[in-house]
């Protein structure tokens, strides 16, 4: 789950050319990548990878637990795994489908409370569980009325009240099924849903359901006593410690805390490769799939599957104001990955274990090193406005001083600062902003330079 400029999965594509593969990366091999990772480039501060082949696992580690605390992460250390969540919240689906609690079909409606009456989309069926866990709900990203009290902590306050009126109020423009379009909002309805079904609360699901029979002792939402001393403090991209975050009506998008050992055990039992309880459920999580994007990638439930063949990769990522997170299998080779972060790079972590479960996936470039230049902050006026990136999703540069500042919908300013003539760049996260000069003043148009992709936006208002 990412409360940045931008949202979601990023799809990356596998090649699919039989070939030989090459051996797995040595401890040595991957302690580098580490290295460069934390102590030459400083996009994170601590970073955990787990890995699972034919023959074992291993856990290789380097960097802090903070900032300013020097001891070492490890296997053990806590996390926040953002919206890996959602594999979690989807198994939680899976399973009660093979107990017969719910299935696939059955409109999330039913669950709710008779007071919550969800409009459907003009002469559209009910939204069900199984669009809601493969993000075909036609829900928005985030919720209409997501307006955060503290911009470090932003779902603290957005509570079941604040859910049940969203849903209430809100009409979707499309009829459910009809489009991919991945939801914070639709997965934390998901997981709401199914507490209210199961009888507790979405913690207590997760951990009766899934934690306790696998195994997994340091997986849950409430900070536990056997956590002292072994929690991680996230870190922003300019490396500063940033608050943890709390969720409330929307656990099921991304609430979740785990180690590296913990989530090892986890991927194990998704690959079959130990007995569980709930290796039913798992295979249900793959038996349904929804083409994303040209089709060279698939929606399961929870899951997302890129490449064909051998070459198939069965993935989730996450992402908080400070940590980053992947897990991920490959069926061919019996390969799964895990790799956590205390810090919210751009960069982050996929690119780490995409390469480790296929090892000729680049990692991603190192950091291109960004300088300020001096400008005459009176220049900044042509580019104050409203810039509109998605219907309901706009970015608003606005001036203070001789500070410029950016502000996604639903989001807190961002400082950027010019580093050429209309080019300008954010510290705290890994994005660039280009102005594009009008036969006025003011700029017409800006794009926005983030996750390797261009997204241009039309000033819309001064």
């Amino acid at each position: 789950m990412r409360y940045l400029l931008l949202t979601g999965i990023t799809l990356m594509t596998l090649a699919t050319t039989a070939r030989a593969e090459p051996p797995s990366a040595t401890d040595d091999e991957i302690r580098q990548i580490l290295t460069e990772r934390i102590d030459v480039h400083r996009q994170s501060v601590g970073i955990v990878v787990g890995i699972i082949e034919p023959d074992g696992q291993r856990i290789i580690a380097h960097g802090k637990l903070a900032k300013d605390d020097p001891r070492a992460v490890d296997g053990d250390t806590v996390f926040e795994i953002g919206s890996v969540t959602k594999v979690f919240t989807a198994l939680a689906l899976a399973d009660m489908i093979e107990r017969g609690n719910v299935k696939l079909d059955t409109p999330v409606s039913q669950l709710l409370p008779q007071s919550v009456v969800m409009k459907p989309a003009d002469g559209a069926g009910p939204i069900t569980l199984g669009h809601l866990a493969t993000h075909m709900s036609g829900l928005p990203r985030l919720p209409d009325n997501f307006a955060p009290a503290d911009d470090n902590n932003p779902y603290a306050d957005y509570g079941v009240d604040e859910l049940y009126a969203f849903l209430s109020s809100h009409r979707p423009d499309r009829a459910p099924g009809a489009e991919n379009e991945y939801s914070n909002v639709g997965s934390g309805l998901l997981g709401h849903a199914l507490a209210l079904r199961s009888g507790g609360s979405y913690e207590a699901l997760v951990t009766e359901r899934i934690a306790a029979p696998l195994g997994m002792r340091d997986t849950a939402i409430t900070s536990r006593p056997q956590w002292k001393g072994r929690r991680a403090t996230g870190h922003d991209a300019g490396l500063e410690p940033v608050s943890d975050w709390d969720l409330v009506a929307l656990q099921g998008a991304g609430a979740l805390r785990s180690t590296a050992n913990d989530l090892l055990i986890f991927l194990k039992a998704a690959m079959g490769k130990e007995p569980s309880p709930l290796a039913p459920a798992f295979a249900t999580m793959l038996a349904t799939r929804v083409p994303l994007g040209d089709g060279s990638a698939e929606q399961a439930l929870g899951w997302v599957i890129v490449g064909r063949g051998d070459q198939q990769v069965v993935w989730h990522n996450g992402g908080t104001g400070g940590y980053r997170s992947f897990v991920g299998f490959r069926p061919s080779t019996g390969v799964g990955v895990v790799v956590l972060s205390n810090t919210a790079t751009e960069a982050g972590v996929d690119d780490i274990g995409l390469h480790l479960l296929e090892r000729e996936k680049p990692l991603a470039p190192a950091p291109v090193l960004r300088v300020a230049i001096t400008m005459d902050p009176a220049r900044y006026d042509a580019y104050v406005g409203t810039y509109r990136l998605a219907p309901g999703f706009d970015l608003t540069v606005s001036r203070d001083g001789d500070r410029l500042f950016t502000q996604a919908t639903g989001q807190k300013p961002i400082e950027i600062f010019p580093e050429a003539e209309h080019r300008f760049f954010a510290k705290s996260v890994d994005a660039q902003l280009t102005f594009e000069a009008g036969d006025t003043a003011r700029a017409k148009k800006l794009t926005l330079h983030q996750d390797g992709r261009d997204h241009p936006a039309p000033r819309v208002g001064d």
